[in-house]
């Protein structure tokens, strides 16, 4: 695999270590995102794997509004335009953010109950106005105003009809072997997924929603099946006697609101602002993190209702779980979005790097790490803790991931001319 240009890049980005931080207009908007996508009801697209899908939408705009700026840019997104290096990026950033976040917020269908839509755009307006008030008037600024607007208008034209919001992929089976949801308690009706059409939305990367299908679950009477079994029952139950109570605090941690790209987004911008990496190299590391993690996500929710592949509670009897989800068991989707956020991150600052994950479990703990490696192998291990998963599920997500990470690297984002 020809990496020869990534691997020049992450040495400059691994060195590039400033006296003080500082935060850019990059950064700044991909927070503005996160703050508002994790707050939409989960319908409307707050779901983890819809979140990541519209999360791509915003860091692939901005990248190419950024990339059309550079002088030694790199291959575009999806923006056949070049606009001045004079322009200016934080007003080409902040441009791009804000109409592709504005869209998002007003395409949610108006079938869907979305009570603080009036109140998340005003809030982005009053942001973006902010952003813009702070920088100097100048044909610059336009310029660069002009790049964010062609950035977001290509982006927003790319995802109409897209199979956002689209009909659901499931289909019940019944039988052994076929997921079934739970019952609500207290309306006696299905628990269903809120996002059950991510699977079929159009991908950014891939060529199909089912380029990378995971290889399936484990077939029931054989003996790696029942060995996952075995594991998943004893460390995964709701009082398990055998989960440690540091394994189940773990467990919970990993199970955050808006899911890895939360979670994961939010490590990128840490140590983008930390750093105080450039603005171009922001944009590039935040689209190729959240384009190859929303890639993941449709492959995963494509593979999980073709399998339609039961949970540990369909198949132990008289058994109730740590913790609990609304749709098929494989593969993981926790572990379908953080593995390609982690690999990039990995392919950008090295793997051994220190960094903070900030949950909404506990009161909002951040655990500190020394390595990306560490992180992906206590998910693996979390996701069966928590009851969710059989092992077998968690591995080929893992597998999933890197195989998009790796075809992006392949297709996408290559430099432009000399660099």
């Amino acid at each position: 695999m020809r990496r020869t240009w990534l691997a020049a890049f992450v040495v400059a980005v691994a060195l590039a270590v400033p006296l003080t931080a500082q935060a850019n207009e990059v950064s700044n908007w991909n927070r503005i995102a996160m703050s508002t996508l994790v707050v939409f009801p989960g319908p409307a697209g707050g779901a983890p794997p819809a979140l990541q899908v519209h999360m791509a939408m915003v860091q692939g705009a901005v990248y190419d509004s950024i990339n059309a700026t550079e002088p030694k840019h790199h291959r575009p997104y999806l923006l056949n335009r070049r606009f001045g290096s004079t322009a200016s990026q934080e007003a080409a950033a902040a441009t791009a953010a804000y109409r592709v976040l504005s869209s998002i917020v007003s395409g949610v269908p108006l079938t869907i109950p979305f009570p603080n839509r009036a109140s998340l755009l005003a809030g982005l307006t009053t942001q973006y106005n902010t952003s813009l008030l702070a920088i100097p008037a100048s044909p610059f600024k336009r310029m660069g105003i002009n790049a964010g607007n062609a950035a977001a208008d290509a982006m927003i034209a790319a995802r109409q009809g897209d199979g956002r919001f689209g009909p659901s992929q499931w289909t019940q089976l019944v039988g052994a072997g076929y997921w079934q949801p739970l019952i609500d308690p207290t309306t006696f009706l299905p628990l269903l997924d809120p996002t059950p059409w991510v699977g079929g939305v159009r991908p950014f990367l891939m060529q199909s929603s089912s380029q990378f299908r995971t290889a399936g679950p484990n077939a029931l009477g054989s003996a790696a099946y029942a060995a996952d079994l075995s594991e998943v029952e004893a460390l995964g139950s709701l009082n398990s006697v055998v989960r440690t109570p540091t394994q189940t605090h773990d467990a919970l941690f990993w199970q955050s609101t808006g899911g890895p790209a939360i979670l994961w987004n939010d490590v990128a911008s840490d140590l983008i602002e930390g750093r105080s990496i450039d603005m171009a190299d922001s944009a590039r590391l935040l689209a190729m993190m959240n384009l190859a993690s929303a890639d993941s996500a449709i492959n995963c929710w494509n593979d999980k209702y073709f399998w339609d592949f039961w949970r540990p509670w369909n198949a132990i009897p008289s058994w109730t779980p740590l913790l609990s989800a609304p749709y098929p068991e494989h593969p993981s989707g926790h572990l379908a979005l953080d593995t390609p956020a982690i690999r990039v991150l990995q392919m950008f600052f090295g793997n051994n790097t220190s960094f903070g994950v900030t949950s909404s479990r506990f009161g909002g703990e951040t655990r500190n790490f020394t390595s990306f490696s560490a992180p992906l192998d206590e998910i693996v291990e979390a996701r069966i803790w928590a009851g969710l998963h059989f092992r077998t599920a968690d591995a080929q997500s893992v597998t999933l991931g890197d195989n998009i990470v790796n075809y992006m690297v392949e297709n996408y984002f290559q430099p432009v001319g000399n660099h």
